[in-house]
């Protein structure tokens, strides 16, 4: 009976030794088919990472929005938008173009509107009549091109754009 134990002792440590190498066959099967996968995020690898999307809208960002901002920012501030000053005599008027803005900085002028429909005051919130008095250091709008303006009272100085 001795015989029958060490026979099935020396299949024992055969079957260990057999299931410990078949563990490290897959062991190295696996880092093999690890070492082979591709990069996330390229098109062997649709997974898309929080580096790569960040990369991605930080790219698109700096081509498309900065471009555009700075187009925008080139064009406002070329031509009429800048503000022009201007220097008129007592008795002299001042028309200006639709939306045409102008801030009375020194001297006396009146409200000039042939149509009767006044000039808005931006800063005051009110709408000035023909004949008022230009208030000092406010924005005046002039809405259309239709004759409406201020009439210098005394010289005046006056930024418009």
């Amino acid at each position: 009976m001795k015989k029958k134990q060490g026979f099935f002792q020396k299949k024992k440590i055969w079957l260990i030794i057999f299931i410990l190498l078949g563990l490290v066959v897959f062991y190295w099967v696996g880092l093999v088919l690890a070492q082979g996968a591709d990069e996330p995020g390229t098109s062997a690898d649709p997974l898309v990472t929080k580096s790569y999307v960040t990369e991605f809208v930080g790219h698109y960002f700096q081509e498309n929005i900065g471009t555009a901002v700075k187009k925008i920012l080139s064009e406002t501030s070329t031509g009429s938008a800048q503000w022009q000053i201007k220097t008129i005599s007592a008795g002299q008027d001042f028309t200006g173009g639709a939306g045409t803005e102008l801030i009375l900085r020194t001297g006396t002028a009146l409200i000039l509107d042939p149509t009767g429909s006044g000039l808005p005051d931006l800063t005051g919130g009110v709408n000035l009549a023909a004949g008022k008095v230009v208030p000092p250091n406010h924005l005046i709008l002039i809405p259309r091109a239709d004759g409406r303006g201020i009439r210098a009272q005394t010289t005046v100085v006056i930024m418009h754009r």
